[in-house]
């Protein structure tokens, strides 16, 4: 997160917002950022950061784009401060990603209200959570975070330019129902366009035994273990029953739930040749959990077995489509991560950088449980498909 209060850094650092509250500036006005703001926009971001500001092409990208949540503090006909919370799609999460304030107008509320008004207009657009980071070490910003409601729910270590860690927080803005099962599991990016099963994989895994490799090496050598060959284009994607074997292998346990008999994703590919080898391929993984005891039940997943397989400590990952987060009807496994009466949060390994997506945006993510049963299946057999991941 990004929050001017004479501080410069690297574009997520944050110095302590200016005041506390205490002075609030009840009559300025707390509005949607418009197009017309740019200028102004512009000229406060210079004034506010040394350093990695936004640029006349971001601001243009945000004002216009309209799915987040961007406001400005007005006073006297001026632009005193802003707000950029960024709204993912797919999901029931918000991230404060920038705010400044004017350095002759600090220590009045502004930054106070801008925050309360932008977590009003999130939590009207359905947003379970709001998320920041802080550096660690500015008591100040933390006090502040503290009085408005944020909790520490992790850190980052090494993450500034000067090595200092951030601290994670998060506010419950909606409906704060008790989270009922939750699953402490250590994040995992991709490093490839082709490895979200490896990557989600060794985050089960970790979750289990903090002992498991991370690396690419391990991401490279799942993926070799668990491709069956051939997807829609490009590289090859993991099977539910490859992924599974990979795990036996580290010695984990492993049970595989399939919707349907029939080899997954061969509806993918059209050359026959290809279809072969993916037949060939998945009967091969099949005959080798077999020799394991592996057990593959061929039944749709449910909602209530994810939440058993969570209470019994054990972690799934589960397979959907990207449809809802990018239009794309893509195969994509996720961690699911914890569960509460209406929403199922997962650990997506998929890093967007380009829509300003990071690591912090992809854990613990807040899915309705309705929007989670329609994303997990895939393709015209309506695949439904997990891998629950416990201990040997």
């Amino acid at each position: 997160m990004r929050v001017a209060a004479g501080a410069a850094g690297h574009p997520h650092r944050l110095a302590a917002p200016a005041g506390d509250g205490h002075q609030r500036m009840n009559d300025s006005l707390i509005r949607p950022a418009a197009n017309a703001d740019l200028p102004a926009l512009l000229k406060l971001e210079n004034a506010s950061f040394d350093s990695d500001r936004m640029s006349r092409r971001s601001f243009r990208y945000f004002l216009q784009q309209g799915q987040n949540c961007f406001l400005v503090a007005e006073w006297e006909r001026n632009i005193v401060g802003y707000i950029l919370v960024l709204l993912h799609r797919g999901t029931h999460l918000a991230r404060i990603y920038s705010i400044a304030v004017d350095r002759s107008q600090q220590g009045r509320g502004i930054a106070h209200r801008l925050i309360e008004q932008a977590e009003k207009v999130c939590a009207d657009q359905g947003r379970v959570s709001m998320r920041l980071e802080v550096r660690k070490d500015n008591a100040r910003a933390i006090r502040l975070y503290g009085l408005l409601g944020y909790h520490p729910f992790g850190e980052y270590k090494d993450y500034y330019e000067d090595h200092t860690d951030a601290l994670r927080l998060q506010k419950r803005i909606l409906s704060p129902n008790a989270q009922t099962i939750h699953a402490d599991v250590p994040y995992y990016p991709q490093h490839t366009d082709f490895t979200c099963g490896p990557a989600a994989l060794m985050m089960a895994m970790a979750s289990l035994n903090p002992a498991t490799a991370l690396t690419m090496n391990e991401e490279l050598g799942i993926w070799r273990e668990a491709t069956t060959i051939y997807m829609m284009a490009g590289h090859g994607g993991c099977s539910p029953v490859g992924l599974a074997l990979a795990a036996i292998r580290r010695g984990f346990r492993a049970d595989t739930y399939l919707s349907v008999t029939d080899t997954p994703f061969i509806d993918s590919v059209r050359d026959e040749e290809k279809k072969q080898v993916i037949e060939l391929v998945h009967q091969d993984f099949l005959q080798q959990l077999a020799c394991h005891h592996a057990p593959v039940h061929y039944a749709n997943i449910t909602q209530v077995e994810l939440e058993n397989a969570l209470e019994q400590g054990k972690t799934p990952l589960v397979l959907i489509s990207t449809y809802r987060f990018d239009h794309k009807k893509t195969p994509h496994w996720v961690v699911v991560t914890a569960m509460d009466e209406r929403f199922i949060y997962i650990h997506d390994p998929y890093i967007n950088e380009t829509d300003y997506r990071f690591a912090l945006d992809n854990q613990y993510l807040p899915i309705s449980r309705n929007d989670f049963d329609k994303m997990s299946q895939f393709g015209q057999l309506r695949l439904r498909t997990a891998v629950i991941i416990g201990l040997g």
